[in-house]
């Protein structure tokens, strides 16, 4: 996690790689993105429950192919929330979704259940907080993963195809595949690290190479360390197969690693969006500076601080 000294904020390095695909989100300044490809995902939801106020309220979020965004806020904000309508998931819930949500240039909130269906686990992917909780505890690695392919596989599935896919997921985060270590596939949730489960789940997430990772508080139960490992395990996805990220957490400094922008998300509303550096050097509303000056504050070089920044961004 990124150190910050009294009395300074991080000052983020400019690399041009950061804010080549900058896009709009509530308040981003109405700067022309560099090329005319549409944004991957483009959303403006209000959601309530049935006699209660809106959890939230005309929020307006795009994100870009290829793009890592960081929506934070405090617990209670909506952030959640939010995930959980761009995967269509309110419905038990009896929530509300008024607006739109266009996803690869198709509104979300017009498709039926068996529709929204076939884009879950193959062009939407979802990476919760508690991996131990997530995994069946009675099936093996291997079944979960033999079962996560056949649920989001459209027609037949050939055992071959699902053996490569399941392998070159594993190898994507760094566990060991069949073809190296076959008694890893054969273990319980219950025998691997946290670290290690919340690989497998990153495993099934991107075994049919999703446009769009969502990753819901993804590091809060980890340690220190397998935090930073995980993080360094997005950043590579991003790069190498041009995966875009919606990187929900309340915590700044883990955010400021990987995304190229970070919304700034407050009682249901989004106060605050822009590059990186922008939210950290010069944040423009009251709730974010509040933030800011809320970050943990030790005696560390500021050049240790940004050399810290940057390796956890570009490595």
């Amino acid at each position: 996690m990124i150190q910050v000294p009294e009395g300074r904020r991080p000052v983020l390095p400019m690399d041009p790689r950061r804010t080549a695909k900058r896009t709009f989100c509530g308040t981003c300044p109405m700067t022309p993105m560099p090329d005319t490809t549409p944004s991957l995902l483009s959303a403006q939801v209000t959601v309530r429950y049935p006699g209660k106020a809106p959890v939230l309220r005309g929020v307006s979020l795009e994100i870009a192919r290829g793009e890592i965004v960081g929506l934070v806020g405090q617990s209670g904000s909506g952030k959640s929330t939010l995930a959980l309508a761009i995967l269509g998931l309110l419905g038990r819930q009896r929530a509300i979704v008024e607006g739109n949500i266009f996803f690869q240039g198709v509104d979300l909130l017009t498709l039926r259940e068996r529709e929204l269906r076939n884009l879950r686990g193959r062009s939407l992917s979802l990476v919760l907080q508690s991996p131990l909780a997530s995994l069946n505890p009675a099936l093996e690695i291997r079944t979960q993963l033999h079962e996560a392919w056949r649920a989001h596989t459209n027609g037949p599935s050939r055992a071959e195809d699902c053996n490569v896919a399941i392998q070159s997921a594993l190898k994507s985060v760094s566990l060991p595949s069949s073809d190296t270590n076959g008694d890893f596939l054969s273990k319980h949730a219950s025998q691997l690290s946290v670290g290690q489960a919340q690989r497998v789940l990153i495993a099934m997430a991107i075994l049919h190479r999703p446009a769009l990772l969502i990753a819901d508080e993804a590091t809060s139960a980890l340690d220190i360390i397998t935090q930073s490992e995980i993080l360094e395990l997005f950043a590579s996805l991003n790069r190498e197969i041009g995966m875009s990220i919606l990187y929900i957490s309340h915590d700044l400094p883990s955010v400021a690693g990987i995304c190229q922008r970070i919304a700034i998300l407050h009682e249901g509303q989004i106060v605050e969006c822009g590059p990186t550096e922008q939210i950290f050097t010069a944040p423009v509303h009251a709730y974010t500076r509040r933030l800011m000056s809320a970050l943990p504050q030790v005696p560390v070089r500021r050049e240790v601080l940004l050399a810290r920044a940057h390796a956890a961004t570009f490595k």
